[in-house]
């Protein structure tokens, strides 16, 4: 069996900028929990997904954020969007979905020990891990554990992951904390991008083991003396962002691989929710129900 593991907080943005915006007969915007509706509807109608579960950050906060204050935070996000979290997470349920919603971990948290959780279990063929977030490619496992775009159809496995980025899953956060990841507030070290990040963890996997002298490097990225120096300036920092940018496999979730079952939609849950928001029509597209 495949276990899909979907990112709802993607999903969400994905739909609130994506679809038409939409106000229900109360005067709340309610177009991207609408767009969300119908995608999980036609994704399930596919009959190609027995398990899934969804994970959506119920707040943006986390416990990232008292370790660094500079960690994203929900400042920016617009009202209308931000008022739909809860009726996002609501309208997942009602389509029969496991919902994780976090809190005090984050929505990758959940699909980061999902992976690993449901992975190595019999039976399971392959574990995969809706989101083109890059954070998640540190879950990728040879092509058991793999980061899959379904609205691009695209899979990404072990090899494509050092395709993309350079380096394999195990030196992804290492990555990111030398070169910054803006979209969770890491900024990285100065003079280190993509590229030589990159070319020097290809060489010695993480932080820790880059020698301190430049002239030791087994690799020669452009300007690596001042690298090396930012580096030796920074490494406290970096260690911080690396576990800022390391996903956690140790959320607490409570269900078993039985428990991601798809049955169908919860019919009492969906119905109210469509009349909520004005979208009675998708009711007609279910074809199972539990």
């Amino acid at each position: 069996m495949q276990v899909h593991l979907l990112d709802g907080t993607y999903e969400l943005f994905r739909s609130y900028y994506g679809a038409p915006a939409s106000r229900s007969a109360q005067g709340v915007e309610v177009g991207a929990t609408r767009g969300l509706l119908r995608s999980l509807a036609a994704w399930l109608r596919t009959g190609k997904v027995t398990h899934a579960a969804i994970a959506f950050d119920t707040v943006i906060e986390s416990f990232r954020n008292r370790m660094f204050a500079g960690y994203k935070t929900g400042d920016g996000i617009d009202p209308d969007l931000f008022a739909q979290f809860a009726l996002a997470e609501r309208a997942a349920h009602a389509m029969g979905l496991v919902v994780w919603s976090m809190i005090e971990f984050e929505a990758d948290d959940a699909l980061a020990t999902g992976a690993a959780r449901f992975g190595g279990l019999p039976g399971v063929e392959q574990v995969l891990i809706c989101s083109p977030d890059k954070d998640m490619a540190q879950c990728v496992r040879g092509q058991k554990i793999v980061c899959f775009d379904r609205y691009k159809n695209l899979v990404m496995d072990e090899p494509a992951v050092h395709a993309k980025f350079g380096v394999g899953p195990a030196s992804i956060p290492d990555l990111l904390a030398l070169m910054g990841d803006t979209a969770d507030g890491i900024p990285g070290l100065e003079r280190w991008g993509a590229k030589s990040a990159a070319t020097v963890l290809a060489a010695y996997g993480a932080i820790d083991a880059i020698p301190p002298d430049p002239a030791a490097w087994s690799v020669k990225p452009r300007g690596a003396a001042a690298l090396a120096e930012t580096l030796a300036a920074g490494r406290i920092a970096a260690k911080l962002y690396r576990q800022l940018a390391t996903l956690r496999e140790d959320v607490p979730l409570a269900e078993s691989l039985e428990d991601l079952a798809w049955r169908g939609a919860r019919r009492s849950e969906l119905e109210a929710l469509c009349a909520e928001i004005g979208d009675d029509s998708l009711v007609s597209r279910i074809k199972l129900w539990q």
